[in-house]
């Protein structure tokens, strides 16, 4: 079994859970990982998102204030992806942000094949967010379970059973999707997908 890859049948099985076709999920999975969730070092992957840590410290009762000018590359107000290493130099970061405040670092942090923040993992079916990590760090279709999760727990599978990109891509991706495109890739990837499977 090659667990960095999420097998077509399982792809198969998660759309008729979400009564969406397989190539929606496909098209996700396209967009946010290039089809694969781990990197080559065998870890999952991962985005860490500064302004997500300063709003979680808040949340965890930690001024972020007070970490931000030694920690100016994990901690700031407002998105910017000037600070984004990618690949392994992205566990830099978060190791960085762990020794300030673990739980608010993982939960500041995508992963997986469908990058999927840390911070949304009851909605993915998670108790914690070290179960939601620990889960992440096995095989692909972990990334799978916890991607229908999160769409079952806010509706959002319906947005892509009726193809609306813009409005999947407005919730998955946040307000400002437009500005990568994301919805016009999401049908990108879908189109190629059926495609493909029409040439097998």
């Amino acid at each position: 079994m090659n667990k960095s890859v999420i097998s077509w049948s399982d792809i198969v099985v998660a759309a008729a859970d979400l009564e969406v076709e397989p190539c929606a999920i496909s098209a996700v999975c396209q967009v946010e990982s290039s089809g694969s969730g781990f990197l080559g070092s065998g870890l999952p992957k991962i985005l860490f998102e500064g302004h997500i840590f300063w709003r979680e410290l808040k949340k965890h009762g930690e001024d972020p204030e007070k970490y931000a000018s030694a920690h100016g590359s994990i901690l700031y107000p407002k998105w910017t992806r000037a600070h984004y290493r990618g690949g392994n130099a992205e566990y830099d970061r978060l190791e960085e942000a762990c020794a300030i405040h673990r739980c608010a670092a993982l939960k500041s942090a995508s992963w997986g094949t469908f990058q999927i923040m840390g911070f949304n993992h009851k909605s993915c079916g998670y108790n914690n967010v070290e179960d939601f990590v620990e889960a992440h760090r096995n095989y692909a279709n972990e990334h799978l379970f916890a991607f229908c999760g999160l769409l079952h727990s806010n509706k959002w599978h319906y947005h892509l059973r009726n193809r609306d990109w813009a409005s999947f891509a407005k919730c998955y991706n946040g307000p400002g999707y437009a500005e990568n495109r994301y919805d016009v890739r999401l049908a990108k990837a879908y189109d190629e997908c059926i495609g493909a499977q029409k040439k097998l």
